[in-house]
């Protein structure tokens, strides 16, 4: 099968499998599934562009790693909302638009994910798809690995000390500020970034240059759309200590608390 034509068949897929989720919305009365099967939409993107060029054993060097992320990020999500109901963004979506609510949904989050989730894997359709073997041994595809091993553990580990935070009672309504929190407000988001660019250098190994523009717009996504941003606003409002933890916290860059008055770093 030729790229363009994988290209098309996991946007094909990426748009079925969302169709799928949000078809379980329904019945669940939960747009929050969305959520869920974000990561494990870029395991089957993975999958599909690796069969679709026969299963080369160097495409491996991509679509374990992908695996191994996006099978872990959904395990963590599912798990953390698990018994929490609607996500509060698609409580106040449902009730702004009532009635129409599903059909909105259908186009605005669960079509828009896909087709997200389709532009932002395009690093895959390079690295699965790699004939021959040498993009095993490639020194850009070893420091895509090694730049992605980075980003994965940092990002586990942010999700596993907060998770450990919010577990412990006296810590109810308190900003988490200890581990890896304690460089960075917003460590997983980080973690998340630097992963995708060693996706990015993997497929660059295998010619795909181009793909830092997927790296590039998830980036801008985490930062100024759905990440970072959005929670800052909420954190904001909804916690008057969080504010202190700013003065002191970069907000994504990894680096040490600051006193009083040092300006922040980023």
């Amino acid at each position: 099968m030729s790229t363009g034509a994988a290209i098309l068949l996991g946007l094909v897929a990426a748009l079925g499998l969302m169709l799928l989720v949000w078809l379980a919305s329904l019945q669940r009365r939960d747009a929050s599934l969305v959520d869920r099967f974000w990561g494990a939409g870029f395991v089957l993107l993975a999958w599909v562009y690796w069969f679709s060029a026969g299963l080369p054993a160097a495409g491996l060097v991509m679509v374990l790693p992908v695996t191994l992320w996006g099978l872990r990020l959904s395990a963590y999500l599912s798990w953390r909302n698990w018994g929490h109901g609607e996500d509060y963004r698609y409580r106040e979506m449902r009730d702004k638009h009532g009635s129409r609510f599903p059909w909105v949904s259908l186009w605005t989050v669960f079509m828009l994910q896909g087709v997200l989730m389709w532009l932002i894997a395009m690093p895959l359709v390079h690295g699965a798809r790699v004939p021959g073997g040498d993009a095993l041994i490639a020194p850009l595809a070893v420091l895509g690995l090694a730049v992605w091993a980075f980003g994965f553990v940092w990002e586990s580990l942010a999700d596993a000390q907060l998770a450990r935070f919010k577990a412990e009672p006296e810590n109810r309504g308190r900003v988490m500020d200890r581990g890896v929190w304690r460089y960075s407000r917003h460590p997983n988001y980080f973690g998340e970034i630097v992963l995708w660019w060693g996706f990015f250098l993997i497929a660059a190994a295998a010619g795909g240059w181009w793909t830092a523009v997927s790296a590039a717009l998830m980036t801008f996504l985490l930062i100024r759309v759905s990440g970072v941003t959005l929670l800052e606003k909420k954190l904001n409002e909804t916690r008057p200590e969080y504010r202190d933890y700013v003065a002191r916290t970069n907000a994504l860059l990894p680096g040490p608390p600051r006193r009083a008055g040092e300006p922040p770093a980023a």
